[in-house]
């Protein structure tokens, strides 16, 4: 239930928008189904292997920039993985490093097996990373930008929606 006196805490696009004031954190990219992180996991770890932030950066890869899993995802679903005797993890100098154990093996086969639904959007490939980067570069803008630059940027943004539509009507 929501009253009127108890405003969101982030700002012009509340909690489930971009956070707090007008691009700060929030949600990174589109919902993934439950269990999807778990699964890509396996399968990375199939390849070889891997350090927590190599798996973060790798499904930011192939998702095109799309889904971008974030620390507090991640390490709590390798310990989850681990816990379940799939994964171990070893230190590898300042690093904890995780590779499959026989379980985890069968468990990717098993994975690898299975039609999943692609990582990327429709949005990915070439346009994903652009988003991704635009997104960030307005971020920066918001938090540190003077009001010049603020303004400049809401203008930018009004030409690129004017021209991406024009793209679609062509």
């Amino acid at each position: 239930m929501c009253y009127p006196h108890h405003r969101s805490p982030g700002g012009p696009f509340g909690r489930h928008g971009f956070g707090p004031g007008p691009f700060g954190q929030g949600r990174r990219g589109p919902r993934v189904p439950r269990g999807r992180l778990r699964t890509e996991i396996l399968k990375l770890l199939a390849e070889g292997p891997k350090h927590g932030y190599e798996l973060m950066t790798l499904i930011t890869e192939r998702s095109g920039g799309l889904w971008q899993p974030s620390p507090g995802s991640v390490y709590p679903t390798l310990q989850l993985l681990e816990d379940q005797g799939l994964i171990v993890g070893e230190t590898d100098g300042d690093r904890r490093v995780y590779r499959l154990t026989e379980a985890g093996q069968e468990e990717a086969s098993r994975l690898a097996e299975q039609p999943d639904e692609p990582l990327r959007g429709p949005m990915a490939g070439r346009i994903g990373p652009e988003v991704a980067q635009i997104m960030q570069a307005l971020r920066t803008i918001a938090l540190t930008g003077t009001t010049q630059q603020r303004e400049a940027a809401q203008e930018a943004l009004a030409e690129l929606r004017r021209r991406l539509y024009q793209i679609l009507a062509e």
